[in-house]
């Protein structure tokens, strides 16, 4: 029974990392029909589940009610899902404002289901952001005729209408705004069901911490984990490189007059900012930093600007790809805007015809720098000026070489068309304290103009700085580098048994409090800014296990004596991967979809499930150099283990309440508590591989020390693939994150 339930189990978690390589190569058509949702795949975790509960009777696991509840609860959530296999039905209805009502709807499966009622579209709205383009929510209000009976309701993303059992979820809507299309979903007893084992989870969960017989508990109690153990002293002494440029330097605006400009409002990425953040996306764009030759980004920006001749043949454009620079003739990788055309005319060609895809990439993003610039220099990107439209009301932002809209006076248009450029003349004859007026003037435009949409001036100022500490590539660096120091020096004296140091373990505990108040500054910052927790990228999500990396830290460091050395490493680590890919993505409006409370806490749970297991990594790799060193070291080993161990139960636990979470809000929104997506596919892989570690009962292999170290290093695999395989080589629902 034992190799049955664990055997198969072990045989679904390899079916399902296939099932994912399958579904890139062949599609969601493949993969779902004849592997995800095949009667064989569902034959076998049935056998699972039955075989799975005769083992926990046959070991009289009743004993342990807290146990057998867990294991219960994963009963029910599968006869849950079968439940919704054999009798559930999704669809989609499209529905029209001047269209009759419709009594069916088309399956996933492309079959005609009978509604045994009437449905029609009675209004459609896309609510906005204030003062913006971006969609805040998309609102269906439908109307439902059953007989004599006549009701309805509203239809948004995250806000579900329900009749007689049927659920429509808004999906998508036409052009015109006439029409919407709503996911349909009928599943009386699957959902109740699968909802059922969820809660039995939780509270079976929180049964087995809260009992004093538990063997989390009694790991908890452990003799190992009470000894004392203080890190080695550790110095980081950091070195200040600066390299100077040849050559004469552009002219640039006085610190104070660029940081004037950086004060007015800019519509840019669909929402209303600072200046400074376009001039810091800019810089960071072309130069790949914030800064320049030791000028702030408003100054780069306004220099590119006003200075534009000075600038063209400034060789501040970073250029990545042989190809590339190749093809604008440069020695190195920094190219001007001079080197993008030669007699021949524009230099580039992003067709990137007998070139790999890698270098066709940096083709176009080369193009993308020049364009950037070039929008810059004719005005285009300064979208400054509001404009309230006398029909809608609405306020549009335009730039001083937008078309002239209906109904605004000459007045107003007088000082869009000519105002920046009364600005560039003061700046010509050197009249600053003019050229402040006149922005003072433009800053008083736009409070006008665009009353009652703009950002508050304290979510202003908020961003503002924001913008000065956020840039964290240094910052991960030296926690790197901090990090790795102290691991070396602390696993040196483990080895050669030499008596730790209480000053050392104060300075890192101090700095490591430090990081904590930079990250939570940063996050909080973000997240006032965008008005949502900053949870819905890569880049907050792993800012957001950084911050958990400290906290988890600061509970285990008293226990555990690599503790601040990890801390250290992986907030390092965590913060470099999310300089990766985008850098510093911008705060933009967040998705309608992802405007729900319960993404805060499945992000968050997920998030302090991988910072544990990626302590539990650590221990094994520590555990590892250990035992490959001379003397005898068993002791040092063990405890790692049993910390491992006690770890792991939180780390499950935190693991599948946030994949749970994670279902229900898929539920909400989409109509469906799983689809098969590969983020999901490969969190329920990590589940249930580290879910096996927690079995060392009945799978002998667990008990033994190294063995359970090195499970832990291989089992991380698992993890990187959950979080960073599926973001960059598989597409899915979870793209933004």
């Amino acid at each position: 029974m034992k190799i049955l339930s664990f055997g198969l189990l072990g045989l679904l978690t390899v079916v399902l990392a296939l099932a994912t390589v399958v579904e890139q190569v062949w599609g969601t058509a493949v993969s779902i029909p004849y592997i995800y949702g095949a009667p064989w795949t569902v034959v076998l975790w049935g056998i699972v589940a039955v075989s799975a509960i005769g083992w926990l009777i046959r070991r009289k696991q009743w004993r342990r009610p807290w146990v057998f509840v867990l294991h219960l609860s994963l009963a029910v959530i599968l006869l849950g899902a079968l439940v919704t296999w054999l009798s559930g039905e999704r669809g989609s209805v499209h529905l029209r404002l001047d269209g009759d009502g419709v009594q069916a709807f088309r399956s996933d499966d492309g079959q005609t289901c009978r509604l045994p009622f009437t449905v029609a579209l009675s209004g459609f709205t896309v609510e906005y952001y204030p003062g913006t383009h971006a969609p805040m929510d998309y609102v269906s209000r439908v109307q439902v005729t059953d007989g004599h009976t006549r009701t309805g309701g509203s239809v948004s993303m995250n806000h579900v209408y329900t009749y007689r059992h049927y659920r429509f979820y808004q999906s998508a809507y036409d052009r015109d705004g006439q029409g919407a299309t709503l996911a349909v979903s009928h599943d009386p007893w699957g959902i109740g069901i699968t909802y059922a084992g969820y809660a039995l989870l939780l509270v079976g969960w929180i049964g087995l911490f809260l009992s004093s017989g538990s063997e989390f508990r009694r790991l908890l109690r452990h003799p190992l984990l009470h000894r004392g153990s203080v890190l080695a002293v550790c110095l980081l002494c950091g070195t200040s490189l600066s390299a100077r440029t040849s050559g004469e330097a552009p002219r640039v605006l006085p610190t104070e007059v660029a940081e004037a400009f950086g004060r007015l409002y800019v519509y840019h990425n669909n929402r209303i900012c600072p200046l400074q953040t376009l001039a810091r996306e800019f810089t960071q764009k072309l130069c790949g930093r914030a800064t320049y030759r030791g000028y702030t980004a408003e100054q780069v920006f306004t220099g590119w600007f006003f200075y534009y001749d000075d600038w063209k043949s400034e060789p501040v454009i970073t250029i990545k790809g042989r190809v590339a620079r190749e093809a604008l003739g440069l020695a190195d990788s920094r190219a001007s805007l001079a080197d993008f055309v030669g007699p021949e005319g524009y230099k580039l060609d992003t067709s990137g015809e007998g070139v790999s895809a890698a270098e066709r990439k940096t083709l176009r993003e080369a193009d993308e720098k020049f364009r950037l610039v070039s929008m810059l220099a004719t005005g285009n990107l300064l979208r400054i000026y509001p404009y309230r439209s006398p029909g809608s009301g609405r306020v549009e932002w335009l730039s001083m070489v937008d078309d002239r809209p209906d109904g605004i006076d000459d007045a107003q248009w007088l000082f869009i068309r000519k105002g920046m450029g009364l600005v560039a003349e003061q700046i010509a004859r050197g009249d600053h304290v003019r050229t402040l007026e006149l922005l003072h003037k433009v800053r008083a435009y736009q409070e006008r103009e665009a009353a009652g949409v703009l950002p508050s001036p304290a979510r202003f100022e908020a961003e503002l700085w924001y913008n000065k500490l956020k840039s964290g590539r240094l910052f991960a660096f030296v926690c790197l580098g901090v990090g790795l120091l102290a691991f070396v020096v602390h696993v040196r004296r483990m080895v050669d048994g030499s008596v730790q140091i209480h000053r050392g373990n104060r300075v890192l505990g101090i700095g490591l409090w430090l990081v904590l108040a930079y990250l939570v500054c940063v996050i909080g910052l973000r997240g006032y800014v965008a008005g949502h927790v900053p949870l819905s990228n890569g880049y907050e999500t792993m800012q957001a296990m950084a911050a958990c990396t400290v906290a988890c830290t600061f509970v285990l460091r008293r226990r555990f004596a690599l503790a601040l050395p990890f801390g250290y490493l992986l907030c390092g680590l965590c913060l470099l991967v999310a300089m990766m890919g985008e850098g510093n993505p911008p705060v933009t409006p967040l998705m309608p979809v992802l405007s729900s409370p319960l993404l805060s806490f499945h992000v968050a749970a997920i998030m302090v499930a991988y910072s544990l297991l990626a302590f539990i990594l650590l221990n094994g790799v520590t555990a590892e150099v250990l035992h490959r060193t001379r003397g005898d070291h068993r002791n040092e080993v063990e405890q790692l283990y049993v910390l491992s161990r006690l770890l792991l139960y939180p780390a499950v636990a935190l693991l599948a309440v946030g994949i749970f979470i994670g279902a229900v809000w898929a539920n909400v929104s989409w109509g469906r508590y799983w689809g098969w997506d590969p983020k999901e596919v490969w969190a329920l892989i990590t589940l249930l591989v580290y879910a096996s570690a927690l079995h060392a009962g009945s799978l002998p292999l667990f008990r033994c020390p190294m063995a359970f170290h090195r499970f832990s290093v291989i089992a991380f695999l698992s993890v990187l693939v959950t979080y960073f395989g599926v973001n960059f080589l598989m597409a899915g629902l979870h793209s933004y994150a």
